[in-house]
């Protein structure tokens, strides 16, 4: 339902410790999409370029089902997570497990790892990469939030103050772009996304190009 909270990470998170000389460093982050938390995976890919894993995991609410998913408020939950190249099951799955226990969706994470010349065994890596999550969790606390979809909106300068004041006013969340036509890409609560379409297209008498990300 769309009215229904759901909890999630509150920002950004971060941990970082050693085990026998390998080191650990867990990142976290809320996410709206699989295409954000895919774009969060890259980014901490390039940050430690360098590592020798990056172990990314994630739930993020409106996925396909692909069969390890569960039905939830926004449909299907999509789950994923990769070991990238640590044994099988050791690293991404563990890390999986946490968000799974703190019962959070829409949050991505990645554990990186830099090896310091002793293994850990399979018991050990699942402790190091669900101990990096739950600290990242812990660092950045966890919040009751409710569904949010994306708007893409597009419309020639003449209308773009009108817009823009009318997203203002209603508080929501908006980046804009000036170019050739002006565009707002806004973060709105799914249970009011029908009515701010509406006012837009009133207040525009239709001039105004919605594309609602469901």
């Amino acid at each position: 339902m769309a009215g229904t909270t759901y909890r999630t990470v509150a920002s950004r998170g971060e941990s970082a410790f050693e085990v026998r000389g390998s080191e650990f460093i867990g990142y976290v982050a809320p996410v709206d999409s699989v295409e954000s938390a895919e774009s969060f995976i890259e980014e901490i890919g390039e940050l430690h370029a360098d590592a020798t894993h990056n172990v990314p995991a994630y739930r993020v609410q409106g996925g396909n089902d692909s069969g390890n998913g569960s039905d939830d408020i926004g449909g299907f939950v999509r789950e994923w997570s990769s070991d990238d190249g640590e044994p099988t099951s050791s690293a991404g799955k563990p890390a999986l497990n946490v968000l799974h226990q703190r019962d959070i969706e829409n949050v991505v994470a990645v554990v990186t790892r830099y090896y310091g010349g002793t293994n850990l065994g399979v018991g050990g890596l699942v402790r190091a990469y669900s101990r990096a999550v739950k600290e990242a969790v812990d660092d950045a606390g966890v919040v009751e939030e409710r569904p949010h979809r994306r708007l893409d909106i597009s419309v020639e300068y003449d209308d773009s103050g009108t817009v823009r004041g009318i997203l203002e006013s209603e508080g929501v969340e908006f980046d804009a772009e000036y170019d050739e036509s002006v565009g707002f890409s806004v973060r709105v609560p799914v249970e009011e996304s029908d009515a701010l379409c509406d006012r837009l297209q009133s207040a525009t008498s239709g001039r105004a190009d919605i594309r609602l990300d469901t």
